[in-house]
């Protein structure tokens, strides 16, 4: 029996081809970079060529005819998310440097760095070129926001897809309606993005003026480029321990800011402050996080081993919780020596996330407050069956169809997250690495999460280079799924994605 394709799927692959191309603009960036610093531009002039070269044979399979529709939307969504990632490899691959010369390495680090992950798999990072360095943080920053809200401001095309595209990337349909045109909203959200961006550069490149030289403007773009985008990557092994504590507390709100919703985040901008502060997800996620950093805070002074001193103590609890809950992956110190107690608390911290429509990762303050709250109005409702209570957020009733959505996200990521531990646990012994129970379940949180760094050999000033090479394999995978939210992947795995 011949089953027809319902998928327009020359119009992903058209799109994917735009984006490819697209890619050569901001690989220029570093390329400038190597030729200011006079290091060979070879790494990027063969990843532009194989960005100019793809986008042209993908957007000549292109049919005209057919607009992106939701099922269209999923595909793009997985194809340029994968795509983009592999051509991101190319200058590790060609600069032939270290442990992301190889090719597995290299997808590894671009993906960690594209889905805004941040674990790494370097080990010396004095081996590698500036130019080469400030490519993973660019990576990290197209990935921050989403390179899909970035094609549907720059590409116009796109059309009526660009909702579809815009509601797949930001998780919400709020950003649909700031502007009765979709590229002029991706527009807008990517002007605040840049604001913020070159704001975090010039606060940075001051406080290294005034109080830490080796914060030059090398560094301040680099770390903008990722503070921002809640990413993580840092060109100094200490990351942002390397700097002065002025220039850590400074980093902080920057981190906050990237993990609140971009659409709240206008509307304080143009005089409606109280739309953001009087939403109850913006309070849970800031409570989550203030309750995190007090209780690390707490142990930490209680334990006699921490030699950080009153203000250095705080400093830590909060710069390390704040970069774990939103999933940026910073660490201004090296929490791998804590007391258990703490790390512990910090590993919780990886399932918060920050707001829906920023650019965190994670399960996402939204989902659990969704959850809290219809776990409580099933308990009412047990005892007062004839009730009728809808789960209100900010006064909004939440449609039952959502909820459940939530409830099955919810159970696939806890799923999908033990399975990967299981993998590294098994994986690692088969190639007589050594990894705790612990540690895995960091490591596998940290990659599908996208959290960062992880615990262990894998920890804030350490490697993922560490696990075996099969492990890493699979963790790209997983960074990549996590990334894009599940959904988007495990659907074209459906034959009635394809088919009906």
């Amino acid at each position: 029996m011949n089953t027809k394709i319902r998928v327009g799927w020359r119009a992903s692959v058209g799109l994917t081809g735009d984006v490819l191309a697209a890619l050569s603009v901001p690989l220029s960036f570093p390329l400038l970079i190597a030729l200011y610093y006079g290091e060979s531009p070879l790494p990027f002039v063969a990843a532009i060529a194989v960005s100019l070269a793809l986008g042209a044979a993908f957007r000549s399979i292109q049919d005209p005819s057919v607009n992106l529709g939701p099922r269209e939307a999923f595909l793009a969504v997985a194809l340029i998310w994968f795509l983009v990632a592999a051509v991101g490899a190319i200058p590790f691959v060609v600069a032939g440097v270290g442990t992301v010369a190889h090719p597995v390495n290299a997808m590894f680090e671009a993906m960690s760095g594209l889905t805004t992950t941040g674990a790494t798999v370097l080990r010396d990072f004095s081996l590698h070129a500036k130019s080469v360095m400030m490519w993973r943080q660019v990576i990290q920053w197209l990935g921050g926001l989403g390179i899909l809200i970035l094609a549907t401001a720059v590409l116009s095309e796109i059309g009526v897809g660009g909702a579809q595209l815009m509601e797949s990337e930001s998780q919400t349909q709020d950003v649909n309606k700031l502007t009765p045109k979709i590229s002029q909203t991706a527009q807008l959200i990517w002007g605040i993005y840049f604001g913020l961006t070159g704001l975090a550069i010039a606060v940075y490149f001051l406080l290294g003026l005034a109080v830490d030289p080796q914060m030059d403007l090398y560094n301040a773009v680099a770390h903008a480029f990722t503070s921002v985008a809640t990413a993580g990557f840092s060109p100094e092994p200490l990351s942002v321990g390397a700097f002065h504590p002025l220039i850590q507390w400074a980093v902080v709100p920057f981190m906050v800011i990237g993990s609140t919703s971009f659409v709240l985040i206008y509307f304080a901008i143009n005089g409606e402050p109280m739309r953001l502060l009087r939403n109850e997800e913006f309070h849970f996620y800031l409570g989550a996080m203030g309750t995190l950093a007090s209780v690390v805070a707490l142990g930490l002074f209680l334990d006699p081993s921490t030699t950080f001193g009153a203000e250095g103590t705080v400093r830590h609890a909060v710069f390390n919780v704040a970069s774990i809950v939103t999933t940026t992956g910073y660490a201004s110190t090296d929490y791998v020596q804590w007391a258990p107690a703490a790390k512990h608390m910090l590993f919780m911290g990886m399932f918060v996330g920050g707001m829906v429509g920023s650019t965190t990762c994670s399960i996402k303050s939204l989902r659990w407050l969704v959850a809290l709250k219809s776990f409580r109005r099933n308990l009412y409702t047990a005892i007062h069956p004839e009730s009728v209570r809808p789960v209100r957020i900010s006064g909004k009733p939440i449609d039952e169809g959502a909820i459940r959505d939530i409830y099955a996200y919810l159970l696939l990521s806890i799923v999908i997250f033990f399975l990967l531990a299981i993998v590294i646990v098994v994986d690692a012994e088969r190639g007589n690495a050594t990894v705790t129970e612990f540690e895995a379940l960091g490591a596998a949180a940290t990659t599908f999460l996208n959290i960062g760094p992880a615990f262990g050999d894998a920890g804030p000033y350490g490697t993922f280079a560490t696990f075996p090479l099969s492990t890493r394999a699979v963790m790209i995978v997983l960074m990549w799924i996590g990334r894009i939210e599940i959904i988007p992947v495990l659907v074209l795995f459906t034959k009635a994605f394809w088919t009906s």
